[in-house]
């Protein structure tokens, strides 16, 4: 096992009726802007619960973030929460929204001209506002994580950065919220966490051996909570489960001490930049093609994975191994999300080729190893056509 060093201050309030603890989490004189999305929140009385637990703070609102959350859009919250003199942050939504308050939090104490440099230079922000967040859509982590993604639409780029300063002060986690989401959407989560466990887990053997049980037990829990989940989201138990497997399987616990590769992410978020697929869709494209182009260096985990999570015991390491992808792209398809780049558009061509330029322009090197080069991240989206 590597060595490691690892903190979480994010506190976790989680459970039924919790958004109404909202009260005791933020201070008293606090100058709050609340940030949502699309008003989903105030159609199934979320909204409703924050304003009321925040009846007696001196609260702003800021709507419609999009999401894969848009730079310009962040840049209008970035002028409110100047001119207002705001002084903590609250984010109601889902990943998209917590991840633009983070950056949102970064930016409000930048002390440069522009803050898209903090995403193009990777910058790891060591100051930034106060936020908490109530998570309204289980997909991301993000509520218990200091990283985040953001978009620009003008570029038809998506870059990620993170820092100490950027982990939310709390978090409230609610499972009856997921209720009123569409199956679409608890489709993409289930996806979008299950590649999460993946990323931090497929890569090769390092003796992390709690971790990788701890990986394999989300991945195990997502595969049993999925189908109720998505037929049937009142379903308390399920959607617990789903919610706090989400959040563990990017909390940054099951990274410690092992490699990541991040690798379909990576080519992920290109797809979503010059397509506006859902992100959850673009890492299920991405990932049996990913697996099988690299699967020499992949197999003895792939072949684990297999037998601890899909119960696969026949056969040599390369069957176990085939056969785990084989398992992964049929989950996926039994969520009603595709995996080739064909089924979201037809006009795929140069793709691979412009996705590999970007990377070349970045220097980027991917992977767990840093070995996948501009040109492999080429044959890999080519394979996901």
């Amino acid at each position: 096992m590597n060595n490691f060093e690892y903190k979480n201050p994010t506190k976790i309030i989680f459970g039924k009726n919790t958004i109404e603890k909202l009260t005791s989490e933020i201070p008293a004189d606090a100058k709050v802007l609340m940030l949502y999305g699309g008003g989903s929140i105030k159609k199934n009385g979320i909204y409703d619960q924050v304003k009321t637990a925040l009846a007696k703070v001196d609260m702003i609102e800021f709507g419609g973030i999009p999401a894969n959350p848009e730079y310009n859009v962040l840049m209008e919250a970035l002028k409110v929460i100047k001119e207002e003199n705001v002084t903590y942050l609250l984010a109601v939504g889902g990943g998209s929204v917590i991840d633009g308050t983070k950056f949102l939090s970064a930016a409000a104490l930048y002390e440069g001209e522009e803050p898209w440099k903090m995403l193009k230079n990777k910058e790891r922000p060591n100051k930034g506002l106060p936020f908490g967040t109530v998570l309204t859509l289980p997909a991301t982590g993000s509520e218990m994580n200091s990283g985040l993604v953001v978009s620009r639409e003008e570029t038809k780029e998506k870059l990620s950065m993170g820092g100490p300063a950027l982990f939310p002060t709390f978090s409230i986690l609610d499972p009856q919220v997921i209720t009123s989401i569409p199956k679409r959407q608890l489709a993409n989560g289930i996806t979008d966490a299950f590649t999460h466990v993946l990323e931090q887990y497929m890569t090769y053997p390092a003796g992390g051996l709690l971790q990788d049980r701890f990986a394999e037990s989300i991945l195990q829990t997502l595969v049993e909570v999925a189908p109720t989940v998505v037929e049937d989201p009142t379903n308390y138990e399920a959607a617990s489960n789903f919610m706090w497997s989400c959040t563990m399987a990017l909390n940054g616990l099951i990274q410690q001490g092992v490699p990541g590769d991040w690798a379909i992410h990576m080519m992920g978020h290109e797809l979503t930049a010059l397509f506006g697929i859902d992100h959850a869709r673009t890492l299920a494209v991405v990932t049996p093609s990913h697996y099988k182009y690299n699967f020499e260096a992949k197999k003895e985990k792939l072949a684990q994975y297999a037998e601890r999570v899909w119960n696969v015991t026949e056969g040599s390491i390369d069957d176990k191994a085939y056969a785990a992808i084989e398992k992964t792209e049929a989950f996926f398809h039994q969520l009603g999300i595709d995996t080739k780049l064909s089924d979201y558009t037809k006009d795929y061509e140069g793709t691979a080729e412009e996705i590999a330029k970007r990377f070349t322009e970045r220097g980027w090197k991917l992977g767990e190893r840093q070995a996948l080069l501009p040109e492999d991240a080429e044959k890999i989206v080519k394979m996901a056509y």
